[in-house]
Formats: structure tokens, C-alpha cells, sequence
């Protein structure tokens, strides 16, 4: 309203506001005098100072702030193109480390696997080697008990050795000294051995054995003066020893016969003896 008070002031133009079409006089007479009152209302307005007028010029600097904003623009531009690019050389440099990274991480797991594989044949040397142990353990353990067997086997028969070696010693002592005893014997049976050779019809031979000798007599059986009977006399030990015979005899009166023969230790106590038992056999 100010703004429109104040153009018609400057301008000087007034018009009269004619009555609208249709109404009556009256109405129109009414309509000058309210504005015959609001004119003089505007007159009387116009003599004060319009508060437009009492406002201070307000310079805003259109320009200076229009060449600020196109600075600040270039300078923006000129910011948000590094930012671009450092973005792009980040984004390039992250892609690049993240190549590095997932070579490095291929790499690691290839080295992993290898490691793996490694460790899985360690493990399975060492297994191997365990039970190769185990069983060098257990051959040697079984070595040890062959070799304390072996040992326990070579001191019985060092023992048994030394003992047969001793019997022997005592037996070959006893046959040298039975020897002597039977050559000192003999210069006194070679007569009588001779006597039962030519009249009694006994001969001596050898069985097939060192120590064993063969009496085998003759006319021993009335009816068949050529009918033989013999038997073997064992000299191996002391203690003579009849093993077989021909007729078969008690062995009772045989035992009898033979330990009047150690006894005694002549030879005729034995021919005599086991003569008297055939003819008795071969009358039987």
C-alpha cells in the first residue's frame, strides 16, 4: 500500500473512480464522498515522509559476492577434481594392494599346503620309523633272549662236556688199569684158557664190538657133540655183563654166574659157570 501511495505521488495521477454499471446516483454520490474522503485521506499522507523514504539504502555487493561464489566455485572444482583423483589413485592403490594381498594369501595357502604336505609325510616317517623301531626293539629283545639261551645252552654243555670228559678220564683209567690187571691175569688163565680150549671144546671170538667177546662151546649136548652154544660177554665196565645168549637162559642163574665173576674176577668162575648152564639147558 506504501509502495502504491508512494508511485501515484511521484506520478501526480489521479482519476476519478467512476461509479460501476448499474448502480443509482445516490449510490454514486456516496461513492465520490468516500473517495473524496480517502483522497484527501491520501493528500494528507502524502505531506509526511513515507517510511520507504526513512528506510537506509541497502547495498548488498551483488558483484563482489557474485565473483566470491564464482571463486569459491573454481576453487570447489579445483578441490573436488584432487578429491577425485586422489579417490581414483586410493581406489587404484587399494586395488592393487588387494591383488598384492590375495597373491600374498595364494602364496601363503600354496605354502600351507606344501607345509601340510610335508608335515603329513613327516608324520607318517615317523610312524614308520617308530614301528621299524618297535620291531628292532622286539628282534633285538628276541636276539638277547636266543643269545642268553645260547649262552645257558653252551655253559650246560661246557659242563656236561667237562663231566663226560672226566667220565671218560675215570673210564679209560679203569680200562688201563683193568688192562693190567688182565695181563698180569693172563699169564695165569693161558694156561687154563688153553686147557678149556683143546678138552673142552670152547672157542673165542670176536661179536663185532671192541668190548665184547664171543664164548662159544661145544659138546655140551650128549646127543649132538657138535651143536653149538654161546654167549656175549660185555667189558665195557667194570662189572662184566652177559647181553645175549644161545640157548636162552634164566637170567636169574646168569645174574648168579656173573656176580661170582666180579667177585672174583676169574675167568674160569665164568666158563665153568655158563658151561654147567647150557648142558643143563640142552638136557631140558
Amino acid at each position: 500500500l506504501l509502495s502504491t501511495i508512494y508511485i501515484r505521488h511521484k506520478t501526480g495521477a489521479e482519476s476519478e473512480i467512476a461509479p460501476p454499471r448499474g448502480e443509482s446516483p445516490t449510490m454514486s454520490s456516496a461513492f465520490r464522498e468516500s473517495s473524496l474522503s480517502a483522497s484527501l485521506n491520501r493528500q494528507s499522507l502524502m505531506a509526511t515522509p513515507s517510511v520507504a523514504e526513512t528506510l537506509p539504502n541497502a547495498n548488498f555487493g551483488f558483484e563482489e559476492l557474485r565473483d566470491r561464489m564464482a571463486k569459491f566455485t573454481s576453487k570447489f572444482d579445483t578441490f573436488i577434481e584432487h578429491g577425485r583423483k586422489r579417490v581414483l589413485e586410493e581406489r587404484n592403490e587399494f586395488r592393487m594392494n588387494i591383488a598384492e594381498l590375495q597373491e600374498d594369501q595364494r602364496m601363503k595357502k600354496k605354502d600351507i599346503e606344501i607345509l601340510q604336505l610335508k608335515t603329513s609325510t613327516h608324520q607318517q616317517t615317523v610312524a614308520k620309523e617308530k614301528a621299524e623301531t618297535r620291531e628292532m626293539q622286539a628282534a633285538i629283545a628276541q636276539l638277547s633272549e636266543e643269545r642268553d639261551k645260547h649262552l645257558a645252552t653252551r655253559d650246560a654243555l661246557k659242563k656236561q662236556i667237562e663231566e663226560t670228559q672226566r667220565e671218560i678220564d675215570a673210564r679209560l683209567a679203569a680200562q688201563r688199569a683193568h688192562t693190567k690187571q688182565l695181563e698180569a691175569q693172563s699169564r695165569f688163565n693161558v694156561p687154563e684158557l688153553e686147557f678149556w680150549q683143546q678138552n673142552l671144546g670152547l672157542r673165542i671170538e670176536g661179536a663185532g664190538q671192541d668190548d665184547r667177546l664171543k664164548f662159544i662151546y661145544t659138546y655140551v649136548d650128549d646127543q649132538d657133540w657138535e651143536r653149538e652154544a654161546w654167549f656175549e660177554l660185555n667189558t665195557s665196565s667194570r662189572d662184566y655183563d652177559i647181553r645175549h645168549c644161545r640157548p636162552k637162559l634164566e637170567r636169574e642163574r646168569v645174574e648168579r654166574v656173573l656176580d661170582q665173576l666180579n667177585e672174583t674176577r676169574e675167568l674160569a668162575v665164568l666158563l665153568k659157570g655158563m658151561r654147567e648152564l647150557f648142558v643143563e639147558a640142552m638136557k631140558n
